[in-house]
């Protein structure tokens, strides 16, 4: 069965083609910038060495960026595929499916309603991620699209940890709560950890932590979601690249009052201009490490709250947890990032981590593991692949 992933962005859209036979991936790629001056393509066919092809091009929308996916993967050059019609089924990303959905989904006219009501807790991602559907449907109408959500995976939280201290008529008229989000990347890295440790899923307590743009963090107990990071929307938890992370609920209000920012206004600031950017006017961990060896005052101190903050969760988690089996750092910082993985793991002995400074300096092939021999707790780097995930529950709706 052959399955395309499309994770459509505010601004950018990424698929990959997988044939599920043997799980490997055919060919996938990413637009970025849609929509802008000058926008990137980098498409990828996977059975010849990886080899990319990369275009700079302007890529007015996700419709053209959708058109030109599909002609890639049937052209003699950069195809896997004759036609598109050997493609069987689509699955897409949503962020956000609220408490509606457990579980992927047949998407329908009812499905895309459901999605549409639950844009006000994903401003920057449902609307992008309905895009993408529809312009899926309209060049595969005869195909079958599901639905796979970030939120699935946090389902399973109990009350205590997903309510908030409000009024519970807000939870039950307008379901103000926790959700969190990112699931499908902690299903993948839990499903992947416990193998790593030859473990069954129902059997390991873990903390995964996300680190890219977006950060979060996930406390799982017998392979099920008991806690994370983020919250009623993808704003809450540890800062993160524009984004605020926690912060005192009395501060939007405090800001309003005191400048003369609307609420739209606020909201942006919160969701793009705060975070790693707020504090050193950068957010690429790449441009901000840079900027720190130029003894950037900034700089250090966003990499310290970034690292403090990290850490801070861990030991959130593991007392939640009571005993950890490993934690385990994925996202493109998480895999990269050797410093922030250092910083975040420093003095956490008493947890049961112990990390092996040598081992974290890796450049291995990935997963790999980084702690001490003698640390009752494992740490590893596990490369996100949320699209296989993805790829995986689409094949499972259908057997």
């Amino acid at each position: 069965m052959k399955i395309l992933v499309i994770n459509a962005g505010s601004s950018s859209l990424k698929y990959k083609l997988f044939n599920m036979d043997d799980a490997g991936v055919m060919a996938g790629g990413i637009f970025e910038r849609i929509g802008e001056k000058l926008g990137a393509w980098t498409h990828t066919i996977f059975a010849l060495h990886e080899t990319n092809k990369t275009d700079e091009l302007v890529i007015k929308d996700h419709t053209q960026a959708m058109h030109i996916l599909v002609n890639a993967l049937i052209d003699t050059d950069t195809g896997v595929i004759e036609n598109k019609d050997q493609i069987d089924a689509l699955g897409h990303r949503v962020v956000q499916g609220g408490e509606s959905f457990s579980k992927a989904i047949l998407i329908d006219a009812e499905v895309k309603k459901a999605i549409r009501d639950n844009n006000a807790l994903a401003p920057l991602h449902n609307p992008a991620n309905l895009i993408g559907i529809d312009v899926a449907e309209e060049l595969f109408s005869e195909k079958p699209g599901i639905a796979v959500f970030d939120t699935e995976f946090h389902q399973t939280m109990p009350e205590r940890a997903f309510l908030y201290a409000l009024p519970y008529e807000y939870y039950t008229e307008y379901k103000v709560r926790k959700y969190g989000f990112h699931g499908t990347s902690h299903k993948y890295l839990a499903m992947e950890a416990a193998n790593l440790l030859g473990k069954t899923l129902d059997t390991v307590n873990l903390i995964t932590i996300h680190l890219g743009n977006g950060c979060s963090m996930c406390a799982v107990e017998n392979g099920e979601c008991k806690d994370t990071s983020m919250g009623m929307t993808p704003l809450a938890g540890i800062m993160m690249g524009t984004r605020t992370g926690d912060i005192d609920p009395a501060v939007p209000g405090f800001l309003l009052q005191h400048t003369d920012m609307g609420i739209k206004e606020l909201e942006s600031v919160l969701n793009t201009k705060s975070g790693l950017k707020g504090i050193c006017g950068l957010n690429d961990l790449r441009d901000i490490h840079e900027a720190r060896a130029n003894q950037d005052e900034r700089a250090v101190l966003a990499l310290e709250m970034f690292c403090y903050q990290i850490k801070k969760y861990i030991g959130a988690f593991a007392a939640v947890l009571g005993s950890i089996d490993a934690i385990v750092f994925s996202g493109g910082v998480g895999e990269n990032d050797s410093f922030v993985r250092d910083k975040a793991c420093e003095n956490l002995v008493n947890f049961g981590i112990e990390i092996d400074s040598a081992k974290n300096e890796s450049t291995t092939i990935k997963p790999f593991s980084f702690h001490s021999k003698t640390s009752p707790v494992q740490a590893w780097v596990i490369p996100a692949n949320e699209e296989l995930q993805i790829a995986r529950e689409v094949l499972k709706f259908f057997q």
